[in-house]
């Protein structure tokens, strides 16, 4: 069965300025994403995270490799994909509902003034901002702009979610109170979604599985994290499940401890284009391939 989203052999290289050696920012990066599901991508800055995340997007071009979405390959940017960065982008000078209007228009520009308002309604209403639809970005807080933010990408229907550390410079109440809203809300559409965090914590809390990233320059991704906890999981019990040390341990100690040396001394056999898909928060015995998993994770 082929993926929702197959990324292969992806490379890019930035020429030097000033007549050195060009930077590979990253190479031979490979993943699939399935269909609904949510994954995130872990690294240190200057691993080309957000980079990958704009070849996705559309916005930038890779220099070489390919990304295929939906039996289509990515040649620009698409209302096939909605992107959320850290800065909410939104036009100053238009309201809540505006902003999110001038992206379903874009979409359906065949809509009538009655049904545009309607998909807006509906996904400021998801995102909790009924009764702020006429206020300006000025008049909201951060959060409420990131929410705006998040309707508008919903409110395209998109084929897939792109997040780029969307919640980075919220205070961690309002960063909880949305990733709570985002789960919700993915569950609900099933919405396919690939996100940038440097949070171990939200990773686990919002992915189905974890991309690992080494060091850059000449980043690549070390291991696929399957995260076995349900997806029911929420930001008060999540700390309560055994599974949830057993992965964040695993993650924390590759960005701490692996992360340089993976890239310098792969480990043996190691493959960028079949990579390991861990399951540390299974105990050992149940993991299937027990033993393996439990020496990688180990």
């Amino acid at each position: 069965m082929t993926a929702f989203l197959k990324v292969e052999n992806l490379r890019k290289v930035f020429p030097s300025q000033r007549g050195g050696a060009p930077l590979t920012v990253f190479d031979d990066v490979n993943f699939t994403i399935e269909q609904g599901e949510f994954a995130c991508i872990i690294g240190h800055s200057g691993c080309g995270k957000s980079t990958i995340l704009n070849v996705l997007a559309g916005l930038d071009e890779a220099s070489s490799g390919y990304v295929i979405m939906d039996g289509r390959e990515v040649r620009g940017p698409s209302l096939d994909r909605g992107v959320v960065f850290q800065g909410h982008a939104l036009m100053p000078w238009l309201s809540a509902e505006r902003n999110v209007a001038f992206a379903v228009q874009s979409r359906w520009p065949e809509y009538d003034a009655r049904k545009v308002k309607a998909v807006c309604d509906q996904y400021l209403g998801m995102v909790g901002l009924s009764g702020s639809e006429h206020k300006r970005p000025s008049e909201l807080s951060g959060g409420m702009k990131q929410r705006v933010g998040i309707a508008r990408a919903f409110a395209i229907e998109p084929k897939m979610l792109l997040l780029d550390e969307p919640f980075g410079a919220l205070d961690a109440l309002t960063r909880g109170v949305i990733q709570e809203e985002l789960l919700r809300i993915c569950a609900q559409t099933r919405q396919t979604v690939f996100m940038i965090t440097h949070d171990v914590d939200e990773a686990i809390l919002l992915a189905d599985k974890i991309l690992l990233m080494t060091n850059g320059p000449d980043a690549r991704i070390a291991e696929v994290v399957v995260n076995t906890m349900p997806r029911s999981r929420n930001r008060q019990t999540l700390h309560k499940d055994p599974q949830f040390y057993r992965i964040r341990n695993h993650l924390v100690d590759f960005l701490v401890n692996r992360s340089k040396t993976f890239r310098d001394e792969p480990p043996a056999g190691f493959d960028p284009r079949n990579l390991p898909q861990l399951t540390p928060g299974l105990d050992p015995s149940e993991a299937p391939g027990a033993e393996a998993i439990a020496s990688a994770a180990a």
